[in-house]
């Protein structure tokens, strides 16, 4: 980034983002802890964690409508009243209705307690979206790669607290003073934004978006870059297999685990992510991030199909040690692709899109698989005929079920990433990425000058002369996308 504005910008967003990153997932992860301690119920984490991914599917469109519509700074801020607003009504309820009611899977006061607490999390979504579209604005087109990474490390190190203090709260604290903790946590995190300039001019209106949900402006942009669509629906299934994995790692966990000591164990793991994310913002991804991402996936499904074949808590830990090592790259390759070969305008559609289709394939796996696991294969495998079906394999143990079910997701992992290779769609996607021209953000940045938005410096503007413009990429808002008219011959625009 060439402008001190910029560099300040972006750094404190990150730092907003970790803080209410920690905040979300601490009391996400505090609530499924504290449930899965007091009922026992694979079910019922199964669900809990089902119905926040079923939540971000639900508004995730509607989330990327707002970003493009609205300066990124208002959709920061809108994100942290929400999410305070409902962390303190769920601490209301906590207040209000005993324990006993709170726990009962089969009162009114569980599901709406949960929701609540769901709902303030699933608005993070908001600013995640805000957040990759900041990066486009304020990080020049070939360190994009190194910053989606450094946002992937500070996702990891948002999960690395949380997992310390979600488990040291429940076990220490109780639920009442984590839900204080988290309101607190959001407010801060609201007074911090009140201080941020992001320099940013106002979002110029698209005549043919007319309602919150603009799906048909978010298909026109994905249709526009060939291949963008396969992209998505490849990170969807991908989705739909780590369904199995967000369903069944808890409850694994605690299998071999207190809640105190898998809280430090999830920790541990979770300086995966710094690794992973700390290597893509070091090194990047390559001239083909396309292929990185199939290469990681495949990675991911080898990793996924074996960290359980053995009740051994070293392998498990070290194997989602791995695991979440291989996050930071599959993401930020995703990111990258889109920030480049989407009009800056839309892309927060397109990012809203994405999230959706990738948001609610996770639930339908929890949902089917968390009663399947509880119900049959679980029991199962505590059977004779189990354990002589399958023992020389998955060894002895309480959780081999669970075992069963996650060896085989990442074996299908492996084959949907190796067969993603040979599809018309990778080659295309990969070609359009290498010949796609850098965006123009001029209208952008002048917009921010005029307006003195951008909260930058006479200084700055002195360096800089008439450039008003955070780095060298602009953006213009042209019918078609910028990389469609770069394509060379052998690519056709529009429909694939």
């Amino acid at each position: 980034m060439e402008r001190t504005a910029a560099k300040t910008a972006f750094a404190n967003v990150l730092v907003n983002t970790l803080i209410a990153n920690v905040t979300t997932s601490f009391l996400w992860f505090a609530l499924t802890f504290w449930v899965y301690i007091e009922t026992q119920s694979v079910l019922a984490t199964g669900i809990i964690g089902g119905a926040y991914m079923l939540f971000i599917a639900f508004f995730a469109m509607i989330f990327g409508t707002i970003v493009d519509r609205n300066r990124k700074h208002t959709v920061m801020l809108l994100s942290s009243v929400i999410s305070a607003v409902a962390f303190l009504i769920a601490g209301l309820l906590y207040v209000w209705q005993p324990e006993s009611a709170l726990l009962d899977l089969g009162g009114p006061w569980f599901w709406l307690f949960s929701v609540i607490i769901l709902f303030g999390g699933v608005i993070e979504q908001l600013r995640n979206i805000a957040l990759s579209t900041t990066v486009t604005l304020l990080v020049p087109e070939e360190r994009r790669a190194n910053a989606n990474g450094l946002v992937g490390t500070v996702q990891g190190l948002a999960f690395l607290v949380t997992s310390v203090f979600s488990g040291l709260s429940i076990g220490f604290l109780g639920m009442g003073w984590t839900l204080a903790i988290a309101i607190g946590a959001m407010v801060l995190t609201f007074v911090h934004l009140l201080f941020i300039r992001i320099p940013e001019g106002t979002p110029t209106p698209d005549p043919d978006a007319k309602s919150a949900l603009d799906f048909r402006g978010s298909v026109t942009a994905i249709r526009l870059a060939p291949g963008l669509f396969a992209l998505i629906i490849f990170s969807t299934f991908n989705n739909l297999v780590g369904g199995v994995y967000m369903a069944l790692m808890d409850p694994y966990g605690l299998t071999l685990f207190d809640a105190q000591t898998w809280g430090f164990a999830l920790a541990f793991a979770s300086t995966g992510f710094l690794i992973g994310g700390g290597l893509v913002a070091k090194f990047g991804l390559g001239a083909k991030p396309m292929r990185t991402l199939l290469l990681v996936v495949i990675a991911m499904g080898l990793l996924g199909s074996v960290f359980m074949l053995r009740e051994w808590w070293p392998l498990y830990v070290i194997g989602m040690w791995v695991y979440m090592a291989l996050v930071p790259p599959a993401e930020a390759a995703e990111q990258t692709i889109i920030q480049k070969v989407v009009r800056y305008d839309r892309q927060g559609r397109v990012f809203g899109v994405a999230a959706a289709m990738e948001a609610a394939a996770a639930p339908v796996t929890a949902f089917l698989i968390a009663p399947i696991a509880e119900f049959l294969i679980i029991p199962y495998m505590r059977t004779d005929a189990g354990q002589q079906q399958w023992g020389w394999l998955l060894g002895e143990g309480d959780a081999r079920g669970i075992a069963l079910i996650c060896l085989f997701a990442g074996l299908i992992m492996v084959v949907a990433g190796t067969l993603a290779f040979f599809t018309k769609s990778y080659r295309k996607l990969t070609v359009l990425y290498a010949s796609a021209p850098e965006q123009d953000l001029s209208a952008e940045s002048d917009d921010a000058a005029e307006g003195d938005d951008a909260g930058q410096t006479d200084d700055a503007a002195e360096d800089d002369g008439a450039d008003h413009v955070t780095h060298a990429t602009h953006v213009t808002h042209p019918d078609a996308l910028p990389p469609v008219r770069g394509l060379p011959p052998e690519i056709p625009e529009g429909r694939r």
